[in-house]
């Protein structure tokens, strides 16, 4: 491996990391208030994600730009937030809800976790470009 992909695969393996922690307290909080019987941990660290990866997505790379280094822009783009952002849990516990019958709480998971992540990254663009 070349001496300059390694620094950069290490940077975003230790954003991963803190992203990972950080979604398991955020979700675990959300469920320790408002309880079980909906994926809400899933949803708001979703949602939380999306609008950061808008926001910073711009900031990072149109208002910092080179001044901003990449492998830090790696480390919370990639690393941290592909941790901290969970689809494959939101697949997974979409599907254990139809599994058991539950369809509509099923079919309001799929549709808020698109409508407001996909709203969310917007905003988080709006807002960066209004800085």
């Amino acid at each position: 491996m070349s001496n300059i992909i390694f620094p950069q695969l290490l940077v975003i393996a230790c954003g991963g990391a803190l992203g990972a922690i950080t979604r398991f307290w955020v979700s675990t909080s959300i469920y320790h208030w408002l309880g079980r019987g909906f994926p809400y941990g899933t949803l708001a660290v979703n949602i939380i994600g999306s609008f950061l990866m808008g926001f910073l997505a711009v900031y990072l790379v149109e208002r910092l730009g080179p001044e901003f280094s990449p492998q830090w822009r790696a480390a919370i783009l990639i690393g941290f937030l592909g941790s901290f952002t969970t689809f494959s849990t939101f697949s997974l516990e979409t599907l254990h809800l139809l599994l058991d019958d539950d369809y509509l709480r099923a079919f309001l998971n799929i549709l808020l976790s698109l409508v407001t992540c996909i709203g969310a990254a917007g905003v988080g663009f709006w807002f960066a470009r209004q800085l």
